[in-house]
């Protein structure tokens, strides 16, 4: 049979990227285009994404596509990370760069919402884990509220420029903390009360939506006429969790990269004491699922750690740190990798020093140290998640399937099974950017459900099992960490 391509823009808080599916004789192959970086740009009022700069990229993989591939390019679909936003005005023009979520507007808005609203009424009624850096309490610090039409998430707004179509996609408008978890549609009462014009939260989309061709000046620029946009899982967990190639009802999902998020796919949100006790949330997920799932740092810690090297003179590249971790000694210090002092430290090595210091520990001083330390403690961290999720939805874990970048890291991996008693399935590395086009293929006819998808995943990409050792040396170090839910 002819080939269809499917292009999978996949922009994450690091770095972006523009992949080709290549579906063809029922087995799908991936291209990577064109890789870049997410940058971020320092302006009067804080930290925003050079989105000019994101579009730009995203359309030269785009050009680069056509010129590879022709009229076989059928159809394009952007996911992206979760919370951030555009605000269009009445012109449907951008009134500024969007905010980057780590900046320090936040501080003091969550506080602000539970005067507005209790904060047992918010997870009541939207089910999602409170983090500093939600929708919810960005629009709390937005001050162009009042010149605002349209608010639009980042994979959204993508699309908006190069449709001309204005609409949220239901997977990426639920990271936002607005959305009702029962009905999936603006919780109105909540925007209501915290104060947000109900103009700008306009029409939400299901995950499969095709939203139309490239605008005509989106054609003229890109020189692609026939290519449909479609909107995939546009958060980048729902796609990733869309790509996860497993069968049956016991995996627990974990997507591994600058976060961790460990879940598991529901017919229904969970939404009860217990589950806003232990922090956990609902997110719509692709066809008609919720994503019970907890946020958990990932490799953002040693990505700081990393950053902070490199300025002081250089550092071994992340290869050789992993290395490195592997011959340090095991279980030395330990930490909670979701404590405050870790979400934004200015000196991310410092933070992790002085929590040892005070926790009584010995500090780690080399790159393999303290590379052991957070790989040790994300290990411990997807124990205590992994069984909080069991008791939340009364069913035991028969693996844990890892997803993303972090499915590389063979170190990690190994700990995780053996922190969790479970085996790992690690792989494939790009499931996020295989859901968006698994989700694009079902929207084009070419695959009757997410099942046949997830069957085609199996068929099409390698994927590498960890068996769990070591049961009673990790009890020990479990015992040692008390973390908060």
């Amino acid at each position: 049979m002819a080939a269809k391509v499917c292009l999978a823009v996949d922009l994450g808080a690091g770095s972006g990227r523009v992949l080709a599916g290549v579906y063809r004789d029922a087995t799908l192959t991936l291209r990577e285009l064109n890789r870049f970086p997410s940058e971020a740009a320092r302006a009067a009022d804080g930290w925003h994404w050079d989105f000019p700069k994101l579009l730009g990229h995203v359309k030269a993989g785009l050009a680069l596509a056509l010129a590879e591939y022709g009229p076989q390019v059928a159809s394009l679909g952007v996911d992206t990370w979760g919370v951030d936003y555009g605000l269009l005005g009445a012109d449907g023009a951008l009134l500024a760069n969007p905010f980057q979520y780590r900046d320090a507007r936040t501080d003091g808005m969550m506080a602000r919402a539970y005067d507005l609203m209790p904060r047992a009424e918010i997870y009541r009624r939207t089910g999602i884990q409170f983090m500093f850096f939600n929708t919810l309490y960005q629009l709390l610090a937005e001050r162009r509220l009042a010149d605002a039409d349209c608010l639009l998430f980042m994979p959204c707004l993508i699309n908006y420029l190069l449709t001309g179509k204005k609409m949220n996609e239901r997977t990426i408008a639920s990271t936002g903390q607005l959305l009702d978890a029962r009905t999936q549609w603006w919780d109105r009462a909540l925007l209501a009360a915290m104060g947000f014009p109900a103009k700008m939260f306009g029409e939400l989309v299901d995950a499969g939506t095709v939203i139309g061709p490239l605008s005509a000046a989106a054609q003229r620029e890109v020189g692609a006429t026939a290519l449909q946009v479609i909107a995939p899982g546009c958060h980048d967990t729902a796609s990733a969790v869309a790509g996860v190639p497993a069968d049956g009802d016991g995996t627990v999902f974990l997507s591994s990269g600058t976060w961790s998020l460990m879940g598991r796919e529901l017919t229904a949100p969970v939404v009860t004491p217990e589950s806003f006790a232990a922090g956990f949330s609902n997110e719509t997920g692709v066809c008609g699922t919720t994503r019970c799932l907890k946020n958990i740092a990932g490799m953002w810690l040693l990505q700081e750690c990393k950053r902070i090297w490199d300025a002081d003179g250089g550092a071994p590249d992340y290869a050789a740190i992993a290395r490195q971790a592997a011959d340090a000694d095991a279980f030395v210090s330990l930490i909670d990798p979701d404590a405050a002092e870790f979400q934004a430290p200015a000196h991310m090595p410092a933070a992790i020093v002085n929590f040892c210091r005070a926790t009584g520990q010995p500090a780690p001083s080399t790159a393999g140290q303290f590379a052991r330390c957070i790989f040790e403690s994300l290990a411990l961290k997807y124990r205590v998640t992994l069984a909080q999720l069991e008791q939340l939805t009364g069913a035991p874990a028969a693996a844990l399937h890892i997803v993303g970048g972090g499915a590389q890291n063979t170190l990690l991996n190994q700990l995780a099974a053996d922190a969790t008693g479970r085996p790992v399935i690690a792989g494939p590395v790009e499931a996020t950017s295989i859901g968006n086009i698994l989700l694009q293929l079902i929207a084009l006819g070419e695959l009757p459900s997410l099942a046949a998808g997830r069957a085609l995943a199996r068929r099409s990409f390698a994927t590498q099992t960890y068996q769990p050792r070591n049961s009673a040396a990790w009890a020990a170090a479990a015992a040692r960490c008390q973390y908060r839910a």
